[in-house]
């Protein structure tokens, strides 16, 4: 079942949870933390998270582009994230971090940047309940879909698929209906998309159009 996350990233923030309510039907609202440092940009914290959680039903998708996730990390989760993935190339203990998150209710995912193989963390995706593969470098909304990422997540399904797991995979990063297919047919069950969806005159519609994209692409190969 694909699962369409619009990213605020690329909403209006000085009109939150507006944006919020514009996506009706999403699956999750996905809510890019960055602090500076990890990444080249500087969004929103833990006030904005416990905020949003008041202003919308929909579940919160947290995103840590953040250094020292161990830390601070299951503070999200304990805010009302549903969600939260910290990165791999910023966790010092990700297994006690993914337990840290479970612990506090919250589903653990954890993400790679374009760089980072997948092979390394193989033994740890039971830990996980998501893993999220990022098709651009993070930091900032709007890039280009970087196809050279489509092996990466077919190795990611074959992998979960391998030690028979329950796990979502995510892609984010230029996801738009021009690029949500190749991604489902990938392996990927979780779509992130900024712009496509914000950008569109109808957000909502926007929504169930890229589901129903990747649904079709997906086939019936996917659960």
């Amino acid at each position: 079942m694909a699962q369409i996350n619009p990213s605020i990233l690329s909403a209006d923030f000085a009109r939150l949870a507006e944006e919020a309510r514009a996506v009706d039907g999403a699956d999750w609202l996905h809510v890019d933390v960055m602090d500076n440092h990890f990444v080249p940009n500087l969004t929103l914290g833990l006030p904005v998270v416990e905020s949003l959680r008041k202003a919308t039903d929909t579940p919160l998708d947290c995103h840590l582009m953040i250094e020292a996730p161990d830390r601070w990390a299951p503070a999200y989760a304990e805010a009302g994230a549903g969600s939260v993935t910290f990165h791999a190339e910023a966790a010092a203990a990700p297994v006690r971090l993914a337990r840290e998150i479970r612990a506090q209710g919250a589903r653990a995912s954890m993400a790679l940047r374009p760089a980072t193989p997948i092979e390394p963390y193989e033994d740890l995706l039971p830990e996980l309940d998501m893993l999220l593969i990022m098709t651009v470098e993070p930091g900032f909304g709007g890039q280009a879909f970087l196809d050279i990422m489509l092996p990466k997540i077919r190795r990611a399904r074959r992998m979960m698929d391998r030690h028979g797991l329950e796990m979502w995979l995510q892609v984010d990063g230029g996801v738009s209906a021009s690029t949500i297919e190749r991604c489902a047919e990938a392996g990927a069950d979780v779509f992130v998309a900024g712009s496509a969806v914000y950008n569109a005159d109808d957000p909502a519609g926007a929504v169930a159009a890229l589901r129903e994209q990747a649904e079709r692409a997906s086939g019936p190969h996917r659960h």
